[in-house]
């Protein structure tokens, strides 16, 4: 009996985390404000989910060339994933669209390019807090790793995606 008891008690415990949790809505778009340091995942009009985020070495103003390690500002749309990427997950930003490359060509610059949101550098994910409100990436938006886990589950691709300053 006393097994038993024991037994429904784990169940219950452990059933909220599994069985009750509200499954989450995909994304119909992505917001990043850069200056906020924040990314959120919008349905229905409404932000639902909300990432910390952390940006190019040289987080202000728009990504001008290859090099500049800024991050875009605009809008774009996530147009493919890697899951095998040098990273943990990425999601590829659509970075340079046809006005990038039109300034860059005026400017007789390349406009960069493999502009991804993505977890921590392969091999790091133990040490996430080295990490952590830093911006340390060459253009990148980056998320801890569960984060880009769950985008990767609720982001598809084709979804916009708004970067602001």
């Amino acid at each position: 009996m006393r097994l038993i008891t024991l037994f429904t008690f784990f169940i219950i415990l452990l059933a909220p985390a599994n069985v009750f949790a509200a499954e989450l809505p995909i994304a119909e778009s992505v917001l990043v404000e850069k200056s906020a340091r924040k990314m959120y995942l919008i349905h229905d009009g409404k932000k639902y989910r909300e990432y910390t985020i952390s940006l190019g070495d040289s987080p202000k103003g728009h990504k001008k060339q290859e090099g500049d390690e800024k991050t875009p500002e605009g809008s774009y749309v996530l147009d493919f994933r890697n899951p095998k990427s040098k990273y943990h997950l990425s999601i590829h930003i659509n970075y340079p669209n046809k006005e990038d490359k039109q300034q860059a060509k005026d400017r007789g610059v390349s406009p960069g390019g493999d502009i991804f949101i993505h977890g921590l550098p392969n091999g790091f994910g133990s040490t996430p807090s080295a990490f952590v409100e830093r911006d340390w990436t060459d253009g990148c938006i980056a998320v801890m790793n569960d984060e880009i886990e769950e985008m990767w589950k609720l982001v598809k691709n084709g979804t916009p995606i708004e970067i602001r300053p």
